[in-house]
């Protein structure tokens, strides 16, 4: 198993650097939570910040990809300069920066499902991060890339997988389920490939509900991104027409918003890990707060009535700005 099973919260929270490792991202108040600083020595002090802060509330699994900037490169200093014996990392490969630490690039990522795109960063993250890396993932894999499809990829995956490393892929977009279906059914010299799922699951989107249940029925273990669905589950988003519902919520249990949300995902025993994806030190202990509320089923009722319909929500999702 990469991820210790317990019934401690708290241990089934993660730390994700898609805030940390680079200037901009599509968090609602990103510029903010850097403070418009995006000198690269500065950055790299808040995420090994972050990294010790998350550390000592019990945080033992960090999510990293190499197309977030300088994610890994900074994961890598800490983990280093640190030594930490019980942590466990994850990245990704499939994708490749491209926004040169500018904001307003007009590419920040650019996805490459290649055999050689996956020759080029799968010894680049090895090198950066073992020995805690352990789980090794494809990067919003989709349909259209034929990532589930290419046998050249997929049988590297399975010998990367031999030498000891768990396999997995992130998904993304309306058609997750669909594509977490396909994956349960990879499988290379009759033995199934992905050993885990990272997966946009929240208050707001929970369509996948029914095959996440499969797939960790099988072993899978899930981990869930987005959580607080890129800020639009937070304070920050106060016009939403949910926003009164959450604040209530949020007061009778005297914490903020996303730690309902945080702790509605964690209410879901199919759930392996949430991350949080906090840049900053208030928000992280508020995401950790999740771990110790205990929603009650009139309560967890209210939340599932909150969803949206796919369409609507990843429209809304395509339509925030980078910053």
């Amino acid at each position: 198993m990469i991820l210790k099973q317990s019934e401690n919260n708290l241990s089934r929270m993660g730390l994700g650097l898609a805030a940390l490792g680079r200037p901009g991202y599509i968090n609602l108040g990103h510029s903010e939570d850097l403070s418009h600083d995006y000198e690269e020595s500065k950055m790299e002090q808040q995420t090994h910040h972050m990294l010790d802060l998350a550390y000592e509330k019990g945080v033992r699994y960090l999510d990293a990809a190499q197309s977030y900037g300088k994610a890994e490169i900074f994961l890598s200093s800490w983990l280093q300069s640190r030594r930490h014996t019980d942590v466990v990392v994850g990245s990704k490969w499939g994708y490749y920066y491209t926004a040169g630490w500018k904001i307003d690039a007009e590419n920040h990522e650019i996805k490459e499902h290649t055999i050689e795109r996956l020759n080029q960063q799968w010894p680049e993250s090895k090198e950066r991060l073992d020995p805690y890396l352990k789980l090794y993932q494809i990067h919003s894999a989709t349909f259209e890339s034929g990532v589930l499809e290419n046998t050249d990829v997929l049988n590297r995956l399975r010998q990367i997988k031999e030498t000891g490393y768990s396999i997995g892929l992130s998904v993304s977009g309306t058609k997750q389920a669909d594509v977490i279906k396909a994956a349960m059914d990879v499988e290379v010299d009759g033995t199934r490939l992905f050993d885990a799922v990272q997966v946009t699951y929240n208050i707001l989107e929970q369509s996948c509900e029914k095959v996440l249940n499969q797939a960790h029925g099988l072993g899978i273990q899930v981990i869930v991104k987005e959580g607080v669905a890129n800020g639009r589950l937070t304070s920050r988003n106060h016009s939403a027409p949910y926003y009164s519902k959450l604040y209530e919520l949020a007061e009778k249990h005297q914490v903020g918003i996303d730690s309902i949300a945080l702790a509605y995902i964690l209410s879901k025993p199919f759930i392996s890990m949430v991350l949080s994806g906090a840049a900053v030190a208030k928000h992280l202990v508020s995401n950790l707060q999740a771990a110790h509320l205990k929603l009650n089923e009139y309560e967890l009722d209210i939340l599932v009535s909150l969803k949206m319909l796919p369409d609507s929500y990843w429209t809304e999702r395509g339509a925030l700005e980078w910053n």
